[in-house]
């Protein structure tokens, strides 16, 4: 290679995205995603990546399908441990299997990564592309400017979710606006679900989670921030389907019994009803407990209440000066999820019933999510799921149809859920805010130890005894050598430190974090999410790319994914 292509091949990426701009490849609202219509090219693109592995090599059986596919625990009735042994896609072609349509995974992107400087790629993660300089919030400023793409359905304005919460959380995980004013929006932390979404797998993941007003209100109507917090407490009794602590509170004030003890004085927990009692039920408190008296609003183990939403931002990972590994300014993403409409039981059993006889009648068909890219799709459980992503200048955009359809798979068919979402089930209790707090805070709370699962197992450790490795696709190379040896057998020291600390498996190097934010960076550049977004530094080996006719994973027996267990069986430290 000459001089000249030397110079061209260590062009930085901040070069590179200046010259895209002045080139004209990309304008002030962003270089040509459309919102409008629902084609699809890729028809499956509700199917994960990670469904394509190769979990058959040799005699040893790898499973890391069970963490989404086991039973199901009423009300989700999606129950399907036989996923764990067979590879059931659409035959869009009759007798035919498609070709993996995820062709990111297989690129060669070693290179491309190597070229792009460490200085380049730490500057890049440390901007905030979310809070403008002005004291705003880049995105909603954006959809308040709407190009005629992105308005899917021709009204002129945008009529889905406009981003509303600061990320300003206090130490009890409040969000407030810049002036002080409570958005309603509250961060906790959580157990991240084994496999991609761990840290070492490529992205911070942070979730917050809102209530509708009436939660937030008395009885008469006014703001408490007591009601509001009880109210939190009850739901995640009732997602965790388990008694929940809480700071002491005056059960008279609120007019509800909360730790089910048949009077009203003060109480230490929400105790976990259900199903309900003669003399012993579960109620909200302040205007949500008046509304659910006169059935405008419910309650069920397992489901949240109507108009529920939840904000989940994808960030990279920001590498210190020493070494550490935390969540970057820049967002990857920005996921929201609303319930609109409650679902019983029997409602829930019945659109899965109807599902499957479709599947069954036409096994060539793929799914079909309404809605649209504006207003997000429906999962046909009651919830709407909307996505943001990086345009190529690194600004958010709303995601495509297509690339919405990428996230329905996960929060529709699966068992792994509750009630659409994963990460409120999986909350720590841990520090003196019940896990009420922002991920920037657990840098001051001691070690986590492996949850454990309602089996007595702990959960970590399991997924890579039964997976042999730490990511689906098994190109973790970091976690494989830390917990295997070279033949394979358990390293007892990594385990017996995995034990008390899960840190050791969810961050990654600084090495490694910093490389996967590279090739992440190289997919915002081409806008490639159609072809998936995980960050592959060199080719999977370990994924098919055309699944063999009638291939089964060889998984002999289906392993069961219990929930994990109270925190108070767990003992998570407290400060």
């Amino acid at each position: 290679m000459g001089r000249q292509g030397r110079a061209s091949a260590a062009l930085t990426p901040l070069l590179v995205g200046a010259a895209l701009l002045l080139a004209g490849c990309a304008d002030p609202d962003d270089g040509g995603v459309s919102l409008e219509g629902r084609t699809l090219e890729n028809r499956l693109a509700y199917i994960p990546p990670q469904c394509y592995t190769i979990a058959k090599v040799a005699a040893l059986r790898h499973n890391p399908c069970y963490v989404c596919h086991a039973e199901a625990p009423e009300p989700n009735p999606n129950g399907q441990p036989e996923l764990q042994q067979e590879y059931a896609f659409p035959q869009l072609q009759a007798g035919r299997v498609p070709r993996n349509p995820w062709t990111n995974l297989f690129k060669d992107r070693r290179a491309e990564v190597a070229a792009i400087a460490d200085a380049d790629m730490a500057r890049y993660v440390a901007e905030d592309n979310y809070h403008g300089a002005n004291g705003t919030l880049r995105l909603t400023e954006r959809l308040a400017q709407l190009p005629a793409r992105w308005d899917a359905d021709g009204n002129g304005r945008w009529d889905g979710y406009r981003p509303d919460a600061w990320l300003n959380f206090d130490a009890q995980g409040w969000d407030h606006a810049p002036d002080g004013t409570p958005t309603g929006w509250r961060s906790f932390v959580y157990h991240p679900f084994p496999g991609a979404f761990m840290p070492t797998n490529g992205s911070f993941d942070d979730v917050a989670i809102r209530l509708p007003a009436a939660f937030r209100r008395d009885a008469q109507g006014r703001e408490s921030l007591a009601v509001y917090t009880v109210n939190l407490a009850i739901v995640e009794s009732l997602i965790t389907r388990q008694d929940v602590p809480i700071d002491p509170v005056d059960e008279r004030a609120l007019g509800t019994d909360l730790d089910g003890d048949g009077h009203l004085g003060m109480a230490d927990h929400i105790a976990y009803i259900w199903p309900a009692e003669p003399q012993r039920r579960m109620r909200y408190a302040g205007q949500a407990g008046a509304q659910q008296a006169a059935g405008q609003v419910h309650l069920a183990a397992g489901l949240y209440p109507e108009g529920t939403e939840f904000l989940h931002s994808v960030r990279y990972l920001a590498v210190g000066n020493d070494g550490t590994v935390s969540a970057s300014p820049r967002m990857k993403e920005l996921r929201y999820a609303r319930k609109d409409g409650w679902r019983t039981y029997s409602q829930l059993r019945h659109t899965a019933s109807i599902e499957g006889k479709e599947q069954a009648l036409k096994p060539e068909n793929p799914e079909v999510f309404p809605g649209n890219a504006e207003r997000g799709l429906s999962n046909r459980q009651g919830w709407v799921y909307q996505g943001f992503i990086e345009d190529r200048r690194g600004q958010l955009r709303p995601q495509s149809f297509e690339e919405t359809v990428y996230c329905m798979g996960c929060h529709s068919g699966i068992s792994a859920t509750e009630d659409g979402s994963f990460a409120f089930a999986r909350k720590l209790r841990t520090g003196a805010a019940h896990g009420w707090l922002a991920w920037s805070d657990m840098v001051h709370q001691p070690p986590v130890p492996d949850p454990l699962r309602t089996d007595g197992q702990p959960e970590y450790a399991s997924y890579l005894r039964a997976n042999h490795a730490g990511d689906e696709f098994r190109e973790n190379l970091e976690l494989l050598t830390k917990y295997f040896g070279p033949d394979g057998r358990e390293k007892p020291e990594a385990f017996a430190r995995l034990a008390t600390d899960v840190s050791s498996m969810t961050l990654p190097s600084p090495q490694r974090a910093m490389a996967l934010n590279k090739a992440y960076w190289l997919l915002v550049r081409e806008q490639s999410f159609k072809a998936g977004r995980s960050p592959v530094v060199a080719p999977a080996t370990n994924v098919y790319q055309e699944v063999p006719q009638d291939a089964t994973t060889g998984v002999e027996e289906p392993l069961p994914a219990p929930r994990l267990a109270a925190a108070r069986d767990v003992a998570y430290p407290a400060h």
